[in-house]
C-alpha cells in the first residue's frame, strides 16, 4: 500500500506504508531504524508528487543530503500495520530546508519526526536551494 494524497496548502503531503516482517526486532516491533526508511520513502512519493522525482532533481544536478534527524517514538508500530505518514515542508532557506513528519497508525500518533537537508551540486558542495524549493518553504 503506498498511495500517496496532497492535501490542502502547499506542503501537506500523506504517504501510506504497510510494516513488512523484516522490519520487525526480536521483540516484534518494527525496529527504530526502519522509521528513517519511512521517512526517507515518504518524503521521495513527495517530491514525485509534486513534480520534481529524484531523478529529475539529480539530473538538474542538485541533491538533497540529509544533515539531521531527530524521531520521537511513541507507541510501537507491528507487523502489517499501515502508517501513514503526513509531512510538511516546514523550511526553506539558502541551502537547507526540514520537513516535519507525523506517523499514524489509524488514529494514533506513533511518531513524530524531523529532517532537515542540504542542497548539494554535483561536486558535492553545498548550492543554494532551487527557486521552487524556496517557494514551497516560504522564503527566499
Amino acid at each position: 500500500m503506498n498511495d500517496t494524497t496532497i492535501g490542502p496548502g502547499a506542503g501537506l503531503f500523506c504517504h501510506h506504508i504497510r510494516v513488512r516482517f523484516a522490519e520487525t526486532d526480536a521483540m516484534g516491533i518494527v525496529h527504530h531504524s526502519s522509521y528513517l526508511l519511512y521517512l526517507e520513502e515518504a518524503r521521495v512519493a513527495y517530491l514525485a508528487a509534486i513534480g520534481y522525482p529524484y531523478e529529475r532533481l539529480r539530473q538538474e544536478g542538485t541533491d538533497f543530503a540529509v544533515i539531521e534527524v531527530q524521531v520521537r517514538y511513541v507507541i510501537p508500530l507491528l507487523f502489517d500495520d499501515v502508517v501513514a505518514i503526513t509531512l510538511t515542508l516546514s523550511e526553506a532557506k539558502g541551502a537547507t530546508f526540514v520537513i516535519d513528519y507525523t506517523l499514524r497508525r489509524t488514529e494514533s500518533v506513533v511518531a513524530t519526526a524531523r529532517t532537515r537537508h542540504g542542497a548539494i551540486g554535483a561536486n558535492r558542495r553545498p548550492k543554494r536551494l532551487p527557486t521552487w524549493m524556496l517557494a514551497l518553504g516560504g522564503r527566499g
